[in-house]
């Protein structure tokens, strides 16, 4: 660590307010498209599917970057790649704003998820080192409330714009910030002077290929399959096959490159193993759950986008409440593992208590504590899982392994978001046809049933054929909707197994684990 760089005063209070501000903006990001999802849907006349692929264009970025992050600020200069990290982001913000069909957006969403992906990396590299080692603690804390509060203010801020202007906005709100933060990162954020430097020669541009080769595969993978009917399709087939190819050789490229773009023989310690898997599963809650609820929200209950990012806010609350509580019993040395059994446990009873309250006409009281508990169980995973990962590492270890748990939580947020996707396409189809089995057009009940809706088209000045078409297509639609609740329904219930059946594997983490300061990382 070059002790040159620590800050003092009004010098470092600006530059921990641009990184901050950067690593907010870049996580942000990820969600506040979600609320927006059904405008772009509207107005670019694309389904959910197409549309998902806004908010999984820019994680597969993010995945791609974060692992080449640290060769490329060795390479150009911390502060130069960091001002062109923001430049690029905010450039690809405005060319969102702009985007006229689906095919553009995603394009300028993944460049944005490339300039974005530095943001993270690169923020907490810089918090961490303009702080004296005693103040570390602190200035982790600090950037850890970010991570993990930014993806529930991504809703509420996206809801807003959405309600009030239209979904450009989302991107164009980014536009001011990121020349404030290109300017200050000039200004103020010194470089290290790196005492080795890799050649482009050196670079690992394999490794690097066959990771996106075989992350983009993948997920188109998991979010077309379904619509394409899996492996009846080629091409869905092909790319299956690459996927498990790229996987296969990237895994085998890593092992043998001198400079892997990801260090793979750290995953040989117990703990980063665990903690990965952990990590993984961090995201695919996080994000996964993220996603759902403004959907739920605004496709059954009617909500306004506003409402529904709102809705998240006191769950993000809480878990901005409990980060410094966490990092006070870490420090006291209360072990990681029960605080992480804990936050999954927690995590359990929060998705099983949304799987019972969901109805079509839930109210937001109903939310409220259920979305408290969500920001408890959050605030117990993210820093103890990251301390936990990196307890018996050492050196320039710690680094890798932190890249490794970062990576992974992204991996997660985008499988979850595609399998969710996917699960509630097919979920939907079976409760439907299983809805219909149970409505019998020859009974009582339903011929009283569309007789009334008749009745009520025919007084509204429709003609009897008309209005009977009518009547079977609101009976069709109130199908369709109980059919979207069961699969909510589901997607809670499974997010929960999941949570729960992490905790046998918190209890074989290693004793003594935890006694790291998890700001040596960088």
């Amino acid at each position: 660590m070059e002790e040159n760089l620590v800050e003092y005063g009004f010098r470092r209070v600006i530059i921990t307010v641009t990184a901050i501000f950067c690593a907010l903006l870049e996580i942000v990001d990820t969600t506040i498209v979600n609320v927006a999802l059904n405008d772009m849907k509207g107005s670019l006349g694309v389904t959910l599917t197409d549309v998902a692929w806004v908010v999984t264009a820019y994680a597969i970025a993010n995945v791609i970057i974060v692992p080449m992050t640290s060769w490329l600020s060795q390479q150009f200069g911390r502060r130069n790649y960091f001002a062109a990290s923001i430049i690029i982001f905010t450039v690809a913000s405005f060319l969102c704003g702009n985007a006229n069909t689906i095919t553009e957006l995603i394009i300028f969403r993944f460049i944005q998820g490339l300039g974005g992906g530095a943001l993270l990396v690169t923020a907490q590299t810089i918090i961490t080192e303009s702080y004296p080692k005693e103040k570390r603690g602190m200035a982790q804390a600090i950037y850890g409330m970010g991570v993990i509060v930014g993806p529930t203010l991504g809703p509420p801020l996206g809801g807003y714009i959405v309600d009030n202007f239209s979904w450009p906005f989302i991107f164009y709100i980014n536009i001011p910030i990121g020349i404030i933060a290109t300017i200050l990162t000039i200004m103020f954020v010194r470089s290290p002077k790196y005492s080795q430097k890799l050649t482009l020669r050196q670079v690992d541009f394999i490794g690097i290929t066959l990771l996106a080769v075989a992350v983009g595969s993948l997920q188109f993978v998991l979010e077309h399959g379904q619509q394409d009917d899996w492996f009846n399709d080629n091409r869905i087939l092909i790319l299956s096959i690459m996927a498990v190819a790229g996987f296969f050789f990237f895994v085998w490229r890593e092992i043998v490159a001198e400079h892997p773009i990801v260090n793979l023989r750290v995953l040989k310690d117990n703990n980063l193993a665990i903690g990965v898997l952990m990590s993984f599963i961090l995201g695919f809650g996080l994000y996964g759950s993220t996603f759902i609820i403004p959907i739920y929200l605004q496709s059954i209950l009617g909500w306004t986008a506003t409402d529904a990012g709102m809705l998240l806010v006191p769950s993000s609350i809480t878990t901005a409440f409990m980060m410094p509580l966490i990092g006070n019993l870490l420090q006291k040395g209360v072990a990681p593992k029960f605080l992480v059994a804990g936050g999954f446990l927690i995590f359990f009873i929060y998705s099983l208590w949304s799987h019972n309250i969901l109805t079509a006409d839930t109210g937001s009281e109903h939310f409220l504590m259920p979305l408290v508990v969500r920001g408890v169980g959050m605030g117990l995973l993210f820093v103890p899982i990251t301390t936990l990962s990196l307890s018996t590492l050492k050196g320039r270890e710690i680094g890798d392994g932190a890249a490794f748990t970062g990576m992974m939580r992204q991996l997660g947020g985008s499988f979850g978001i595609a399998i969710i996707t996917t699960y509630i396409g097919v979920q939907n189809a079976n409760h439907r046809l299983d809805l219909i089995s149970h409505l019998p057009v020859d009974s009582q009940m339903v011929q009283g049933r569309v007789a009334g809706l008749q009745q009520n088209f025919i007084a509204k000045g429709f003609t009897p054929d008309i209005a009977l078409a009518k009547a079977y297509q609101l009976l069709d639609f109130s199908v369709i909707r109980q059919a979207s609740l069961l699969s909510y329904m589901d997607v809670f219930l499974i997010l929960g197994i999941l949570f729960l059946a992490c905790i046998p594997f918190v209890l074989l983490i290693k004793k003594g684990a935890g006694k790291i300061n998890v700001s040596d990382a960088h």
